[in-house]
């Protein structure tokens, strides 16, 4: 950062298990003008899937180049979420966002977003997003068709342990209905940006 004091805007943070609705969530909250929000671009070591942008839905790095990161501390959070498999927020992204004076707003997973939230306890809005069951978690995970078997029962797994974290946060939104959950998301978020 530079010497000059920068305007810091809040962190609005959603986490869930891959399957919950965040990144849905997330999306609508970004088209609500009032909160005036910009997506935070996480950095990932993992491949490209389908058509996804650099830049766009992720800055896309090589494991070594993430490493490196991580040795310069240019990362807010980062986590090896599989083998060799890293993600993390990049201090520049933030900052990118906070000098356009907007709010940043993460879809990001849990241990980093608790990460945000230990590091910016005030500034900070921790949502978990719940799937209704993890039954139904799988049948979302499948209809993506996007990962192997094996890749969804290793996200099956990982989902129960993070949804042993949901009381860490600073609210809950069950995702058994989606315009139910868009609108107790949209309600939160605005509650907590005019607080």
């Amino acid at each position: 950062m530079t010497n000059q004091k920068q305007k810091q805007g809040k962190l609005i943070v959603f986490s869930a298990p891959s399957g919950s609705g965040k990144t849905t969530i997330v999306r609508h909250l970004l088209e609500v003008e009032a909160l005036n929000l910009e997506f935070s671009i996480s950095a990932t070591s993992r491949e490209k899937r389908g058509k996804e942008v650099n830049g766009k839905d992720y800055y896309f790095l090589s494991s070594k180049e993430f490493k490196n990161k991580i040795k310069n501390d240019e990362f807010l959070e980062w986590e090896e979420v599989y083998r060799d498999n890293f993600y993390g927020t990049l201090k520049t992204e933030v900052e990118r966002i906070w000098a356009k004076g907007k709010n940043v707003i993460f879809d990001i997973d849990v241990s980093g977003g608790l990460r945000i939230k230990r590091k910016y306890p005030e500034q900070t809005l921790a949502v978990f997003v719940k799937p209704p069951s993890i039954d139904e978690l799988k049948i979302r995970l499948k209809k993506r068709k996007t990962e192997s078997a094996d890749k969804i029962n290793m996200r099956v797994a990982k989902a129960s342990a993070e949804l042993a974290t949901s009381p860490l946060f600073d609210t809950i939104i069950v995702n058994d209905n989606l315009d139910k959950a868009l609108k107790e998301a949209e309600a939160k978020v605005s509650d907590f940006l005019n607080s």
